[in-house]
């Protein structure tokens, strides 16, 4: 049959997704990801450089999306759909692009571990992810802020004369464009993938890729890769070179024999090709390889533990089957960023398809020859050769520019293309594509100043890129949203006294002063910061609007204000907070567990307890957050210390009891 594209729908349980935080996230960006300078000296000179380069400072100017619940139903996602007589691959335009199932038509086998549900969890760096399928992350480390986004999707002219379907975005983290295109050329046994980043600025850039592909991790499959070496990551934040397959008494190349989860970034010679496979115990599964830009090659495991097992169910059906992570980026490993300099690029091309081995030499014990027989079977079903030639004739149609939209993005794209004036041919940020979002800023850039404000919600989103914040620095006085959105420019690039100049300047709303409560509990003024905390609460309070934005912006800020409360020892007023939210916020599981915080702040640690005894889902559980197990251990020692001191020896009893399962999340060895 010919190559076809064409729209289509997948239906299956989902849960919605919620309003995204309409209050700017202040903080500093956390990364679980991260290692020490320490650390750094220890590695090659080009590692450390790239893993200490260009760090975020936070996640501005893109929101929080925590909203989404664990409450799924029936619901039709738009998908399309790119098909040969080969393969039948499904991508998710409106999810980041994902490419949600691989399937090998000839035998009907899934290359790809295909979720059968769609539930949110906190990963993505901005929060709201899912596993399954083929990630394209960009933007810093970790799973990127497009994760549960729409892309823009179009038809665009193949180079073997057929279509291919072409994804682009903003990626607003770093400031820069991107497409991945993909294709099936006729006959193929493999999905190619086309990708450029492109910087269209005059200064360099950071730029961080990986490719994450989620495979079925079923007893009996084997993960190779070229290497008899790996870069270990453990959530303990550590990194050693280890050997491959083998370390610490297990092959770590089976993903069941890891115990915790850990990143194992196998050192790829320069020499070898790049690739990766997941083949099962008959020697069949799915194997990715590139041309050489894309050099690193990663396995992730989540590990046999019970943190591990209980993260594979939360992130889908209990019974339905885990999975691990085969991907590749551009650096050895997800600790690093990529200068990439100004009106630069950076393309590849990447292909994706099936993979037979003989089994014996896969799982036979020796690891050269396992990998040489996966290198052999992938030379002679797709040559070396052959991809870089595909990626040859692919670079001319890069730039072609769409034939038909499939899919509409974000606006974002098109607000740059209008204030920077950028050429680029092939991923057009179209003016109609501007939205609610952007008017704000498009009045701005045209004339001076921003619409008056709301006094119920902040503005809208923040920018905070030198070159909007160069625009900001000339507001009027009098411009109240001005002056708010020119502080959290200010306060993202580290200039926190002149923030605070900005949004006290805002006129006393109180959204600008939760603002300036973060930056006193930022700068170690936790009583002031309690103070304003609680004056913005009561305030927003007054606001109360019936719409899911008011509804996330009072989740956020009670949250954030309970958590300053409890940190300037005033459990009292932090009570008083949760009883002042709405019934239905006051029963979602984050705040059913700072119910349980406050309780033992206030000595009523059995009180504590039973909040735990009831169960509760902390929906927005992050990747790494320990949260749930410190509470329930410091509950404990509470109750065995009774009225006295809790002591080391206590704290140590405490820890000898068992963790309950549903409250287990570790992801690394238990202390």
């Amino acid at each position: 049959m010919p190559t076809t594209i064409r729209r289509a729908v997948l239906s299956l349980p989902a849960a919605p997704l919620g309003a995204e935080d309409p209050l700017p996230s202040l903080r500093t960006a956390a990364d679980v990801h991260r290692i020490d300078a320490e650390q750094r000296r220890a590695l090659p000179a080009d590692m450390a450089r790239q893993a200490g380069h260009a760090p975020l400072r936070s996640l501005l100017p893109v929101r929080r999306r925590d909203g989404y619940s664990r409450r799924r139903t029936p619901a039709d996602l738009e998908a399309i759909v790119i098909e040969n007589d080969r393969l039948r691959a499904t991508v998710l335009p409106g999810l980041g692009g994902r490419v949600h199932s691989l399937e090998y038509k000839p035998t009907g086998r899934q290359l790809l571990y295909r979720n059968p549900v769609l539930q949110p969890a906190s990963f993505a760096l901005n929060g709201a992810w899912f596993s399954g399928g083929i990630e394209w992350n960009i933007g810093a480390t970790g799973h990127t802020t497009l994760s549960v986004a729409p892309l823009h999707a179009a038809r665009v002219p193949a180079p073997d004369g057929g279509e291919m379907l072409r994804l682009w975005e903003w990626e607003r983290l770093r400031d820069l464009p991107f497409q991945v295109d993909l294709w099936l050329p006729d006959g193929s046994d493999f999905l190619y993938v086309g990708v450029r980043v492109r910087n269209p600025h005059d200064r360099p850039a950071p730029v961080y890729w990986w490719s994450n592909i989620a495979v079925p991790e079923e007893a009996g499959t084997r993960v190779l890769a070229p290497a008899e070496a790996a870069w270990r990551f453990g959530y303990e934040r550590s990194l050693s070179r280890v050997p491959v397959p083998g370390w610490d008494g297990a092959d770590r190349t089976y993903p069941l024999n890891s115990t915790h989860a850990s990143d194992f970034f196998y050192d790829v010679p320069g020499s070898e090709r790049r690739w990766i496979a997941s083949l099962g115990a008959d020697g069949h599964g799915l194997v990715q390889t590139s041309t050489d830009l894309l050099r690193g090659r990663k396995l992730f495991v989540w590990g046999s533990g019970r943190g591990g097992r209980r993260w594979q169910e939360w992130l889908t059906e209990p019974g339905t089957g885990g999975y691990a992570e085969i991907q590749a980026g551009l650096a050895r490993t997800q600790l690093e960023h990529v200068p990439l300099e100004a009106g630069g690029a950076f393309a590849w091309l990447e292909a994706y398809g099936p993979l037979a081995a003989d089994p014996a030499i896969v799982h036979g014990g020796d690891w050269a020859a396992a990998r040489g027989e996966a290198a052999a079977r992938l030379e002679a079903a797709l040559p070396r050769a052959d991809v870089d030639a595909a990626y040859a004739a692919w670079r001319p149609y890069a730039d072609a520019e769409p034939k038909e939209s499939l899919h509409t993005g974000s606006g974002w794209g098109a607000l740059e293309a209008e204030r920077g004036h950028y050429d680029l041919p092939g991923t057009p940020f179209a003016p109609e594509t501007l939205g609610e979002e952007q008017e704000p800023w498009l009045e701005f850039l045209h004339r001076g100043e921003f619409p008056r404000p709301d006094r119920s919600l902040p503005p809208g989103p923040s920018l905070v890129s030198p070159r909007w914040r160069e625009l900001l620095e000339t507001i009027g006085d009098g411009d109240l949203c001005g002056a708010y959105h020119l502080g959290v420019a200010r306060w993202h690039t580290g200039d926190r006294s002149q923030a605070v100049r900005a949004w006290e300047a805002a006129g006393g709303l109180w959204w600008a002063k939760r603002c300036l409560a973060f930056a006193d509990a930022e700068d170690g003024h936790p009583e002031r910061a309690a103070d304003r905390y609680l004056e913005a609460f009561g305030e927003a309070c007054g606001e109360r609007r019936e719409n899911a934005s008011w509804t996330a912006a009072m989740a956020a800020l009670g949250r954030e204000a309970v958590e300053a409360l409890l940190a300037a020892g005033r459990a009292d007023d932090a009570s008083a907070v949760l009883d002042g939210l709405r019934p239905d916020l006051r029963e979602h599981g984050r705040f059913r567990l700072l119910r349980a915080r406050v309780l033992l702040a206030q000595g009523d640690a059995a009180a504590a307890q039973e909040v735990f005894d009831g169960g509760f889902e902390v929906e927005d559980l992050r990747e790494g957050d320990e949260s749930l197990g410190e509470t329930w251990y410091a509950i404990q020692a509470r109750l065995l210390a009774g009225e006295g001191p809790v002591t080391e020896e206590i704290r140590a009893r405490a820890r000898a009891r068992a963790l309950p399962r549903p409250y287990d999340f570790r992801m690394r060895p238990v202390p």
